[in-house]
């Protein structure tokens, strides 16, 4: 894992600032961080050594010619057996690297090569004979990759810290604002940058010209995910078994395949469903295998080492329970609040964030089981689709209650408050289309909201024919595009997938990972696991009493029973208790206070200081969660702006 920059311009004053932009990427890469320039065009990598740590498999690396020069961030799994490939064709390696194996199959088959390849990652090759570059994102998204382009430059990296060292726009893109309010994160593929984009999942670039930029940057498509509703496996006895049977090899392959690696590699495990099967299948192949979790010692209600402990006895792991005080938790905001380079308000991040300082102590590379909501139906919001397409009598009574759970105090931060929530939030959605539900239970605020947090002359009102409201909207139908009237519950699942994993679940994880230099495998996401989780029918994943049912059932005998029947909390953190105490003079005095949102000029006063007091009422709802996305947000404006 590492990190990577570049930059296209006649600006050598600009090219020269390469060596600064690289450097912001330490966190990234701290073993090694080097540059090079070339005529118009400035390569820079910061190096976390995974495979071969030799200082020869350092990068910027060229091939034996030196026509080609490649920075690479990422890990290829099946390297070897491509490596054998190009020996068989008479190709001389240098290295052990996976490196020098992406370059050289770039070098024989050009854009081609990216369907060969099971990883993940995001690189760019440099070809000095045609003047050529080419930039690359994996199938998945799971490595990052932003750009900017104006008339004069084109720059890339793995993280827009490394962009903002250039003189680049800095204006703010509005419906990116917007949606990050709505969502606490950026939803699709814009940034809150006007001019930053991110590359799209299973997408590169090529220009064919680094002394002429051109007129605009064509992102091409070489993968997505082939789900079509009609390609799906019949559900029958027979298929369902075969299906088990499929699932468990592909997955175990997947884990082997992440297990290789030159430096010390464990797995979370929260002990979910999720992150048990992956470390039971790795202690399969790793026996000395080291499993790592996080616990909460004032907050209980979120604290689930148990299951962890339960899951770690049963396959033999050596297990690590990191149990933090609230007091530890805030300790560290400050410096999880500095390297977030773009607002992001997840606030699950602080404890992934955590979770990879104390297991970095250990190991370098940490398995996750983060995907496996997305393609096999996991999330609460899954069974109410369901109930909501398949409805009962207690659907029905649900539904009628929506003036009820209305009043009643919701939160997350108590069972009762949190069930309250849920109910109300599927009693609002159920009566809604597809499209629109889809919406509102992916939203943490909806749009109305989100307006009356913007200063006045920041509104919008999609319903009205504006510049801004009409690419919102263009937004909103791209991202539902795939939700339709007659479709099933795999189309839900399909814009979770490019949706939330891309964007909130796999920024999250790469961010938090990378701030403390431990690369994290995601096994759910091998590609071959995806395009099998996609051919599968909605009834092989969910019914009205279980949420990823064919894991579930697959792997029900080797793992404890008390694991498949316990509530999903996800990697909750307690954010009111810190607004209540150590973060009360921030809100009040600095980040939130009526001058500092005065003078900012982007959110409404009267409408923060509505929202400060709904957080410290009886029934704070979303105000929790809403006041961390403005602090998180102004901390960064601060830091930026």
């Amino acid at each position: 894992m590492c990190g990577i920059v570049g930059i296209i311009s006649s600006n050598e004053k600009e090219l020269n600032k390469i060596a600064a932009a690289t450097q912001t990427l330490s966190k990234r890469g701290p073993d090694n961080r080097s540059t090079i320039n070339f005529q118009n065009l400035a390569l820079g990598h910061a190096r976390l050594s995974i495979i071969d740590t030799s200082k020869e498999a350092n990068q910027p690396l060229s091939d034996v010619t030196e026509r080609y020069t490649i920075i690479y961030n990422g890990e290829i799994f099946n390297f070897l057996e491509l490596k054998e490939e190009l020996i068989k064709q008479g190709i001389q390696f240098n290295t052990n690297s996976d490196t020098e194996v992406l370059l050289n199959l770039y070098i024989n088959y050009g854009a081609a090569c990216l369907e060969k390849l099971n990883g993940f990652f995001a690189f760019a090759i440099y070809d000095k004979q045609d003047n050529s570059l080419f930039v690359a994102r994996d199938r998945m998204g799971i490595k990052p990759l932003l750009y900017y382009f104006d008339e004069e430059q084109f720059i890339f990296a793995s993280e827009l810290k490394a962009i903002l060292t250039f003189n680049i726009n800095k204006e703010i893109d509005k419906v990116s604002l917007f949606n990050y309010l709505q969502f606490n994160y950026i939803p699709n593929n814009n940034s809150i940058l006007k001019k930053v984009n991110k590359l799209k999942p299973g997408h590169f670039i090529y220009i064919n010209s680094i002394q002429k930029l051109p007129k605009t940057i064509d992102e091409q498509l070489y993968y997505e995910i082939p789900y079509h509703k009609e390609n799906t496996i019949p559900v029958n006895a027979a298929n369902y078994e075969k299906a088990q049977e499929t699932l468990r090899n592909l997955l175990e392959d997947s884990v082997k395949k992440r297990l290789v690696a030159d430096v010390p590699v464990g797995t979370f495990l929260s002990g979910g469903i999720d992150s048990s099967i992956i470390s039971l299948l790795a202690k399969k192949h790793k026996s000395d295998l080291q499993t790592f979790s996080v616990g909460y010692k004032d907050e209980p209600f979120f604290d689930e080492t148990n299951y962890a402990n339960m899951v770690a006895k049963k396959i033999g792991s050596n297990h690590h329970v990191f149990s933090l005080s609230n007091n530890d938790l805030y300790e560290n905001l400050n410096d999880i609040l500095d390297y977030i380079d773009e607002p992001f308000a997840d606030s699950s991040a602080i404890a992934v964030y955590l979770l990879s300082k104390y297991t970095k102590k250990h190991v370098t590379v940490a398995l996750s089981g983060d995907g496996a909501d997305e393609l096999f139906s996991g999330y609460n919001k899954h069974t109410a689709e369901f109930k909501s397409r398949n409805p009962g009598i207690a659907t029905s009574l649900v539904k009628m209650g929506y003036p009820i759970w209305k009043n009643l105090p919701k939160s997350r931060n108590t069972k009762i408050t949190n069930i309250n929530r849920q109910l109300y939030k599927f009693s609002l959605g159920a009566k809604l289309s597809h499209k629109a539900r889809y919406w509102e239970w992916a939203s943490i605020i909806n749009e109305e909201k989100a307006n009356y947090l913007l200063k006045e002359e920041l509104i919008f009102n999609p319903q009205r024919l504006s510049d801004t409201a009409f690419e919102y909207k263009k937004r909103k139908d791209e991202l539902l595009k795939d939700i339709n009237k007659d479709g099933d519950l795999n189309e839900v699942l399909y814009t979770d997938t490019k949706m939330v994993l891309t964007n909130d679940m796999l920024r999250k994880v790469d961010a938090m990972s990378m701030a403390n230099s431990l690369e994290i495998r995601t096994p759910f996401l091998d590609y071959r696991l995806v395009n099998f989780a996609f051919s599968l029918p909605p009834a092989f994943k969910i019914n009205s009493e279980m949420k990823k049912k064919i894991l579930q059932d697959t792997f029900r005998k080797e793992l404890p029973e008390e694991i498949y029947n316990r509530p999903k909390h996800g990697f909750e953190v307690p954010l009111m208790s810190w607004f209540r105490n150590e973060l009360r003079s921030t809100i009040e005095n600095d980040l939130l206070s009526d001058d500092f949102i005065e003078e900012q000029g982007i959110f409404n006063v009267a409408a923060t200081k509505a929202l400060k007091n709904k957080l410290f009422s009886n029934n704070p709802e979303e105000a929790q969660a809403t006041i961390w996305a403005l602090i998180v947000f102004n901390t960064w404006w601060k830091k930026i702006m």
